[in-house]
């Protein structure tokens, strides 16, 4: 049975004009259902909310309870949608947003990626939200994780792109990390975020001195 519906739940993702109608289905299979179905259906609804976020209101609060769940999975997958719904309206993840960062500390490598992809995508649109919570992304740069080493700095790459001023006092971290990380895709990411922060902060001032000539 988990391996039929979960075969329909990967039909259901690549046909997205049927996504819309199928949002009350699809939220009812996170009730009552294998790990594996319950996470396969919380992607989904996540995708879902980035297109279809009013749509998906209804369902936040469920899918946030899973923030707390004993399964690294579910842990993982909840992050996962609620940043794809956020990215599209924080208001419906505000609420969460504070209990979010219980999984910036988890115990699963893969539940800690997740959330600093998930606060990419909410930064994408609502970067300052973040002003008070950069220390948390820079105890990740040094985290004991390759992988979520590798994606920590892409977070100071999407703030700096969007509010350089938040993340400028961290250049001087991203810098060493950049020049003696052991891993060179470490490295190219601190690069990608110093360049982020510094192509922001000089275009500032010419668009100020532009302003300042139309008047």
């Amino acid at each position: 049975m988990d391996e039929k519906l979960y075969r329909e739940l990967g039909q259901l993702t690549k046909d997205k004009t049927i996504w819309k109608q199928n949002i009350p289905y699809v939220a009812s299979l996170l009730k009552n259902q294998s790990p594996k179905i319950t996470a396969k259906a919380m992607w989904l609804l996540g995708e879902m909310g980035l297109i279809y976020p009013q749509e998906i209101a209804p369902y936040t609060k469920e899918i946030a309870s899973f923030i707390v769940s004993e399964n690294d999975l579910l842990r993982e997958r909840t992050a996962n949608a609620l940043g794809r719904i956020g990215r599209a309206d924080y208001k419906l993840v505000a609420p969460y947003f504070k209990e979010l960062f219980i999984l910036a500390g988890d115990k699963s490598s893969n539940v800690r990626l997740s959330f600093i992809w998930a606060s990419e995508n909410i930064a994408t649109n609502t970067p300052t939200v973040y002003e008070d919570c950069l220390p948390i992304f820079a105890e990740l740069l040094n985290d004991e994780n390759e992988r979520v080493r590798i994606e920590a700095p892409e977070m100071f790459r999407v703030l700096g792109k969007r509010t350089p001023e938040l993340v400028r006092p961290y250049l001087e971290k991203l810098e060493y990390i950049a020049t003696h990380n052991e891993v060179s895709v470490v490295r190219i990411h601190a690069k990608g975020a110093i360049r982020a922060i510094l192509s922001k902060t000089i275009k500032e001032p010419d668009a100020k001195t532009q302003n300042k000539q139309v008047r």
